[in-house]
Formats: C-alpha cells, sequence, structure tokens
C-alpha cells in the first residue's frame, strides 16, 4: 500500500529529550481534553445567567465538538505543509483566545460562537499531540508512550465534571473557561524551550471540497439522528439522513480518486491492523462519550445530587481509568493488542451492567464500585487499540493515520452522545442505561477484530 506524501518522519526522540516534549504536549492535551465535559455540569446555570433554554444552551457543547471533528482532517495537510512545531503553537493560541472570549461572553449566542473557535484550537491540539509522540517515541517505546497519551486521554475528560463543580460552587460559570489559560500559557513556554523544528516539504494544495463535504455529511446524519426523537421529526430526520449518506459517498469517492491530495487517506484501511483499529476508535467513541453525557444527568436527576455532588460520585470511574492505564502501557509493547482489549472491554461491560437495574434506591457505593471497574477496563482497552492504529504503518504514513483515526473517534463521540440524547429524551434512564450496556457489549464483541499474536509488518 502506498503511503501520502508528509513531512519526513524524523528519527525517534532519545529518551532523555522524550520526557519533555511529552510533557509539553500533554499540558496543552489536559486543557484541550478538560474542555470537552467540564462545562457538562455548568448548562443548568450557564441557561440561567444567559437566559437561554436548555435546548440552546446545549449548543455550547455541540458547537465545541462539531468544531473539533471538522478542523482535524486539516492536521495531516498542514503539519506537512507547515511543520508540527507551527500547528501546535496555532492550535494553541487558537484555543487560549477562545477560552479567554467564553469566559467573556455575554450572551447565549457569543457564548456559542467563541466555543466553535475554541473547538478548532481543540481539534487540531489533539491529533498533533499522537502524531508528534508517535514520531518521536518510535515503535519500541510506542507502548510506553502511548500509556501517557492514554491516561490523559481518558482522565482528563473524566475529570472534568468534577473540576467543573469545583470552579461553579467556587468562583462561577466563567472560570470553567479561564482555567484553561495557566494550562495552555505553561504549553507554550515549555514549546519554545523543548519542542523541535521539522523540516517541511510537502507542498500538496488543500483539498477544500473534501474540507467542506465530510463535515457537512457528519452534521446532516448527527441532525438527522437528534430528529428521530419525535413522530412528526422521522420524515424530516430521513431526508436529512439521505443528504449526509450523499455527501460521505461523495467524499469518500473523491478521496480515493485523488488519494495523493486528499484530507483523510482512506487507502490507509487496506492495512489490517489500522482498519481494526479505527473502528474500535469509533466504539470506544460511542461507548465512553455517550455515558459522559448521560450519567451525570443520573446522578442529578434521579438521585437527586448536585453538580459537584455527581461530579464526585464519577470519580471513580476516573480512578480506575488512571491506574489502568499506566498499568496497560507496561505491556502494550510486549502483547498484541486483542488480549489487552478483549480484557478491557470485558470489564468495563461488566461494570455497566449494574447501571441496567439501577432505581432511584439503588445503593451509590455500589455503582461507584460499577464505575471503578468501568473505567478500569476502558482504560486497559483503549490503550491497545491506539498502538493497532500505528502498528504496521510505515512513519511517513503516521500524519494521515493520525488525522482519520481522530476524525471517526470524534464522529463516533458526537454519535455516542446524540444517541444517547436521543433515547433519553424519547423513553427516560431506564432504556438509556440498558443502551448503555449494549453498546459496551457491542465494543467487547469488536475488540475480537483487532490483530492477535502475528508479529507486526510494516506496510510498504
Amino acid at each position: 500500500m502506498s503511503t501520502p506524501n508528509a513531512s519526513p518522519a524524523p528519527s525517534a526522540t532519545t529518551a532523555r529529550a522524550l520526557l519533555p516534549l511529552t510533557a509539553t504536549v500533554l499540558v496543552g492535551a489536559m486543557a484541550a481534553l478538560l474542555d470537552t465535559t467540564i462545562v457538562a455540569v455548568a448548562l443548568d446555570e450557564l441557561a440561567r445567567d444567559l437566559s437561554a433554554t436548555v435546548t440552546a444552551i446545549q449548543w455550547v457543547t455541540t458547537s465545541y465538538v462539531l468544531a473539533m471533528t471538522a478542523v482535524i482532517p486539516l492536521v495531516g495537510w498542514s503539519v506537512g505543509r507547515f511543520g508540527a512545531r507551527a500547528v501546535w503553537v496555532t492550535a494553541l493560541g487558537l484555543f487560549l483566545v477562545g477560552s479567554i472570549l467564553c469566559g467573556a461572553a455575554w450572551s447565549a449566542g457569543s457564548l456559542i460562537a467563541f466555543r466553535a473557535l475554541q473547538g478548532l484550537g481543540g481539534g487540531m491540539i489533539l491529533p498533533v499531540t499522537q502524531l508528534v509522540l508517535a514520531r518521536a517515541a518510535g515503535p519500541e517505546r510506542l507502548g510506553r508512550v502511548m500509556g501517557k497519551v492514554g491516561f490523559v486521554g481518558q482522565l482528563a475528560p473524566i475529570s472534568g465534571p468534577v473540576l467543573g463543580g469545583v470552579l461553579i460552587d467556587g468562583w462561577g460559570w466563567r472560570w470553567v473557561f479561564f482555567v484553561n489559560a495557566p494550562l495552555i500559557l505553561l504549553s507554550l513556554a515549555m514549546t519554545w524551550r523543548w519542542f523541535p523544528r521539522d523540516e517541511v516539504r510537502d507542498e500538496r494544495r488543500l483539498d477544500l471540497v473534501g474540507l467542506l463535504l465530510l463535515p457537512a455529511g457528519v452534521v446532516a446524519l448527527l441532525h438527522a439522528l437528534t430528529g428521530l426523537e419525535t413522530r412528526t421529526g422521522i420524515g424530516t430526520a430521513t431526508l436529512t439522513a439521505v443528504a449526509g449518506a450523499g455527501l460521505l459517498a461523495a467524499f469518500i469517492a473523491r478521496s480515493l480518486r485523488r488519494a495523493e491530495t486528499s484530507l483523510l487517506d482512506l487507502r490507509l484501511f487496506a492495512d489490517r491492523s489500522f482498519r481494526s483499529g479505527t473502528v474500535m476508535m469509533f466504539v470506544l467513541g460511542v461507548t465512553s462519550w455517550g455515558p459522559m453525557f448521560l450519567l451525570p444527568l443520573y446522578y442529578q436527576r434521579l438521585h437527586d445530587l448536585s453538580a459537584l455532588d455527581a461530579g464526585l460520585a464519577l470519580a471513580p470511574q476516573t480512578l480506575g481509568v488512571a491506574l489502568a492505564s499506566l498499568l496497560a502501557g507496561q505491556y502494550a509493547d510486549r502483547l498484541p493488542p486483542r488480549p489487552l482489549a478483549l480484557a478491557g472491554m470485558a470489564a468495563a461491560t461488566m461494570g455497566t451492567l449494574p447501571f441496567v437495574f439501577a432505581t432511584r434506591d439503588t445503593d451509590t457505593l455500589l455503582l461507584s464500585a460499577a464505575l471503578l471497574l468501568r473505567g478500569a477496563g476502558f482504560g486497559v482497552a483503549a490503550l491497545p487499540v491506539s498502538v493497532a492504529v500505528y502498528r504496521t504503518l510505515r512513519p511517513a504514513a503516521i500524519p494521515h493515520a493520525t488525522s482519520t483515526s481522530t476524525v471517526v473517534q470524534r464522529v463516533g463521540a458526537a454519535t455516542g452522545t446524540a444517541l444517547m440524547a436521543v433515547i433519553l429524551q424519547a423513553g427516560g434512564f431506564a432504556p438509556a442505561l440498558t443502551w448503555m450496556f449494549v453498546l459496551t457489549a457491542t465494543g467487547l464483541v469488536m475488540a475480537a477484530s483487532l490483530p492477535g499474536r502475528e508479529s507486526p509488518r510494516r506496510s510498504p
């Protein structure tokens, strides 16, 4: 399989230089990841303070996620054209400005617009983090480095509701956004000292048509999904779904026909390890992000917990993810992806089961134990999935592999959130929690498609 033209991959960074580089990008990634969920516990206060309905204020979250997804395909091209360091600094700058403007917002409309700007920066920060560390670590240290990425990647968004509750109770909702500033400024200072400059040789033009087709198709399909919550919206949802599917089909056809200039190199799906890892990333996006929308509402409405207490109730999941991610990193370079992912998804499925039978009177300590197991499962499963994506690719393919797999994961996250919202609106918490279990169990089945004991083989 041929690979896209990209900036030449540097040789693996020395162990001494790898640690500060890892710390530099993870500080920036922490801010971007926190912002994906930290706002969840602030929506009610935002609606009251900005005189907006809860339905309208939901776009504060939606605009951020959609902006993140839309900009991700730019990463592979922009890194090849301008270099990873330049793209990284630009992303941090956009995110910093967007965060400050969000904290100073005067209306729901202004906040939604500023969240989109913030999302553009956040959408570039995360894939550049993966790309830089994958290239710097080399295949021999990829598992250990991705263990650190997985730790931050799973810990930050799950910790968001807890931190959000603390900030809202102590200083108000504006600090949910202002808290990003010190993290981004620290990462910028570290970038100046430890982020290496890379050569730039890729002169490909930007695929503007593809850049329009992909986000439009995804947005149309998600809009169609949310329209299914009422019978009156089914006709419109069907038409919108057909339009979205057509836009995505046009994007796929164009990308395959113009593979050398496409934003996403879909030829990478011919690689079995990349294909199975990327599909599994979509499943993880659905099964982890959807419940992170559902569970805070479950604790607040059925167990009458405050925003802070609801965030604290989710803390055991954070602990499980953190411990399991560090442990899994010790074995990811020695074991093939399939057994680790199967073990992780089995634990996550078992940890989700008690919620199917939970009622208003269910002991929250039991649910906390279940969340600890669920979080540990996702912490174990996420790492081998990330390793599988890069496992058999040449270094030159890493930029586009990062862009493609991250887009797929974000689409899964948006799909899972929309799906949980539709089920909750239509049927309540009981069916939503049941589907949370079903989707997690589906991840267990899909984990069996990951590479087994065969040794890595680099694609030509």
